[in-house]
This record gives C-alpha cells, sequence and structure tokens, in this order.
C-alpha cells in the first residue's frame, strides 16, 4: 500500500535526512521526501499498520526537525 502525505519542513537537507530517517522504520518498504512539493510517500511493507507506522515515522524525523508536521 502506498499513501501520500502533507508535510512542513523547512529545508532540503531536513528533507533528505528525514526521508533517509523514514526508510529505516519497521513496516516502511520505502519512503520519498519532496521538499519543494511538501509531500512525503511511504508505501508500507505488507500488513503494516498504516497509522502505527507513521506515528514512528514522525517521531523520528522530529529528531532532525523537532518542529515538521506529517499531517495524516
Amino acid at each position: 500500500m502506498k499513501k501520500a502525505y502533507k508535510i512542513e519542513v523547512d529545508c532540503a537537507n531536513c528533507a533528505d535526512k528525514m526521508e533517509r530517517a523514514a526508510n529505516g522504520v519497521n513496516g516502511v518498504k520505502s519512503a520519498v521526501v519532496s521538499y519543494m512539493a511538501l509531500k512525503m510517500t511511504v508505501e508500507f511493507e505488507d500488513g503494516a499498520d498504516a497509522a502505527s507506522v507513521m506515528r514512528e515515522v514522525l517521531r523520528v524525523c522530529r529528531r532532525i526537525e523537532p518542529d515538521c508536521e506529517i499531517f495524516f
């Protein structure tokens, strides 16, 4: 399953770091962050609960940029 989320991120470098962090979360098959579009596209592994995976993605992304927001 693949979903797109609106995000708030302040710089392209942070967006790149957030993408790498999101790809390390269990349940994420692949994640792509577009700074220009302010969008994160996440493909989930089979059987993963999207809501709980996205809460973890938000947690790891806030380690990089504490005021980032992912709207899910």
